[in-house]
């Protein structure tokens, strides 16, 4: 065994020699490449990794759950401002089941929780009181902590004693809650109202306006119903601004997906700029219609019907003209009028029933005043913008156009065919490439240079080996070539007698043990 260990060492030091220069700094490399793979490994496959299962902790949280977790021995990293706590993923889930069984994390209070095993007996009314309050407190905050974006809050609340006497200025409950808010989260004012909500259906006789909510900077999340027309103001101001960007999306996102089937995505951009009134009008129309629309008459629901007729004679001859004590001298009288006469009246009542209609229009949320669109399309060419055709444009330019006059059908102006066009423009530019495909044709230089590199490495190791192996080959032919004739001594075997022989042979065989061998085949093969 020692010597197979030895052969092996003789030929690989017999190898090594034989190596150049450039054959044994490969060499190292490698190894010390290897060698650096397993060590980063090893330290991968043998390192913790950790996730953060508790964050944003209270102190006194944050030490009931480290206690735990030194109590059961399992390793954890705590953040330096001590309000998160990462464990072994391994772990993770089984430890945040513990520590939520045996209540550790409390969100900063126990809130009613503080009666429970409780004894009150014996427990002054102030006390009580206090310690009601603290438990009114904890429910709150734990209710907002529980809120995306708010990372930890603190609350505040005042309730007036009972008195048994009257007071013209009763007192009021107060709450002041404080939040602390994550970094780039903003909350919408239904949020704000709905956290006013949970502070005021909490607490009783607690009013809107006795409520005040700030955040970790001493700004005032306002109220939209108590706080004057500020708030609500911002509140629509954000809508209508939420409004106006989403219309303008969804907009830009059909013509993107009516061009992109044309074009490639990456080829098209477009822009959308509108304008929306936001006026809403409320207006109300008593319509009375007809029953029966061909001759526009309603359903008869009562008739009444007089007739009257009348005769008389002629009145007598009334004395003479003028001569009467107020009578007007000269002045001519009446003829008598001694024939007959005859009257007859009718009068017909129709009471019909038509429809009485009564509409109450609200107008839409909003209505669009204006609106421009801009497509940019690069060439089917890139450098030759005449490679889209005029057909094309054309086609395009009709496009938008009926999109821009349908979406402004309901504006309440009217526009000509040429002020639909002015509102629609498309032009042919090549685009400039983007960082990130900049980036990426960096990328792809890198690898394929990475990649020559290596090939180029990988044919000198190979010219390297070639080179060696036929440096290799030529000893051994000469190896191969026909031997020389062995000149074997000669024992002269007549003369001698058989013990000198053997002292011949012997003395052979420790001398020359090679001509030794040869002469005993010879022997071999003379026989």
């Amino acid at each position: 065994m020692n010597e197979t260990l030895v052969q092996y060492r003789d030929k690989a030091t017999q190898y090594w020699k034989q190596l150049s220069k450039n054959q044994k700094y490969m060499i190292f490399g490698t190894i010390a490449i290897l060698i650096a793979v397993i060590i980063l490994t090893s330290i991968n496959l043998s390192k913790t990794e950790y996730v953060t299962a508790f964050r944003n902790l209270q102190p006194n949280d944050a030490a009931n759950i480290k206690k735990y977790l030194d109590n059961a021995k399992v390793a954890y990293q705590l953040s330096p401002d001590g309000t998160s706590i990462a464990v072994p993923a391994s772990a993770a889930a089984s430890i945040k089941l513990d520590v939520e069984s045996q209540g550790l994390n409390k969100n900063g209070s126990l809130g009613y929780g503080a009666f429970e095993g409780s004894n009150t007996f014996g427990m002054s009314d102030n006390e009580f009181n206090v310690k009601l309050i603290n438990a009114m407190q904890g429910e709150i905050q734990q209710m907002f902590n529980q809120i995306n974006g708010v990372a930890s809050s603190k609350v505040l609340i005042t309730v007036p004693k009972d008195s048994a006497f009257l007071s013209t200025q009763p007192q009021e409950s107060t709450a002041s809650v404080m939040l602390i808010i994550e970094n780039g989260y903003r909350f919408d004012q239904a949020q704000i109202d709905t956290m006013y909500n949970l502070v005021a259906k909490t607490i009783p006789k607690l009013k809107y306006e006795n409520i005040t909510i700030s955040n970790q900077n001493g700004e005032l999340l306002a109220y939209s119903k108590t706080n004057g027309a500020i708030a609500g103001t911002s509140g629509q101001i954000q809508q209508q601004f939420q409004v106006r960007n989403q219309f303008q999306n969804e907009l830009q996102k059909n013509i993107m997906s009516l061009l992109g089937k044309m074009y490639a995505p990456d080829k098209v951009v477009v822009s959308v700029i509108s304008t929306l009134n936001f006026d809403q009008k409320t207006s109300r129309q008593n319509l009375v219609t007809p029953v029966n629309t061909v001759d526009g008459k309603g359903i008869e629901i009562s008739t009444q019907e007089n007739n009257k007729s009348a005769s008389s004679n002629g009145n007598p001859t009334g004395g003479v003209p003028g001569t009467g004590t107020t009578d007007v001298p000269t002045y001519q009288g009446g003829q008598a009028a001694g024939g007959r006469t005859e009257s007859e009246e009718t009068n017909r009542i129709v009471n019909y029933e038509v429809n009485r209609i009564t509409n109450e229009i609200v107008s839409s949320p909003f209505i669009v005043k204006d609106l421009s669109i801009s497509v940019g399309i690069e060439p089917p060419v890139k450098n030759d913008p005449a490679s889209l055709t005029q057909e094309m444009k054309d086609n395009i330019q009709r496009t938008l156009v009926s999109i821009v006059s349908a979406t402004l059908a309901d504006s309440g102006q009217t526009f000509t065919p040429d002020d639909i066009g002015r509102k629609v423009t498309l032009f042919a530019q090549p685009f400039a490439d983007t960082p990130a495909t900049a980036q990426t044709a960096i990328n792809y230089w890198m690898w394929g240079g990475i990649g020559v590199a290596a090939m180029a490495i990988a044919g000198a190791a190979g010219y390297f080996i070639r080179r060696r192996r036929q440096q290799q080959a030529v000893p051994a032919e000469e190896e191969l070539s026909p031997p020389t004739r062995i000149e074997l001594p000669t024992i002269d075997m007549e003369n001698a007698n058989e013990n000198q022989v053997r002292k011949q042979l012997e003395g052979l065989a420790k001398k020359k043990p090679e001509e030794f061998v040869n002469l005993l085949r010879t022997w071999l093969v003379d026989e």
